[in-house]
């Protein structure tokens, strides 16, 4: 029998990336399927605290194992801005085209465009508390391109590919992405116990 683990998100894009990515490993349950309908605050300073408070939540109101995750872009020339406020970068509507446009207004006349995208996965697993972290560098491109993917993809380009998240495809994109190299660890960690 699969085990079960609760994705502490509420975004369908984040959820489909982790299915994709664990496959037949484990059974990811979306907050939706166990009855939680509450958009779940991010109020941390870190990655980590964001992604701890999710899985903590979903743990104690639920009680299910569960994982959340916190997500964010790093840009060099803003100091890893916009960092873990990259969802409301632009205000608190979570809205991609104004958080784009926004980090494209910054780095104006900025040549250094160096980036990372960061995901940091928090797991509660039979009352332990365990993290994982993916990294991915690359480079904020001027313009969007692309229609694949979400946030800030169309403006991302990794190293080593001359497309951003939003080009390449969720094929290419859930292989090398900071998401699923965190999932990965994720899952190599819970087939080891």
């Amino acid at each position: 029998m699969k085990r079960k683990l609760v994705f502490a998100t509420n975004n369908a894009h984040k959820l489909e990336e982790v299915r994709e990515v664990v496959k037949d490993k484990f059974e990811i349950l979306s907050l939706k399927e166990i009855g939680c309908h509450e958009d779940i605050a991010e109020p941390g300073e870190t990655l980590e605290e964001n992604a701890l408070i999710k899985a903590r939540y979903v743990k104690e109101k639920y009680g299910y194992d569960s994982f959340g995750d916190d997500t964010g872009l790093e840009v060099e020339a803003l100091n890893g801005a916009p960092g873990v406020y990259s969802a409301r970068y632009a205000g608190d509507g979570h809205d991609a085209k104004a958080n784009m446009k926004k980090l494209l207004a910054n780095l104006d006349g900025i040549t250094n465009r160096r980036a990372r995208f960061r995901s940091v996965i928090a797991l509660i697993l039979d009352g332990k508390e365990y993290l994982f972290d993916g990294k991915i560098d690359g480079e904020i491109i001027s313009e969007e391109k692309g229609s694949a993917g979400f946030g800030y993809d169309p403006i991302f380009m990794p190293v080593g590919y001359t497309e951003t998240f939003a080009q390449l495809g969720s094929d290419v994109k859930n292989n090398i992405s900071h998401r699923a190299l965190a999932v990965k660890a994720l899952c190599r960690f819970l087939e080891s116990i």
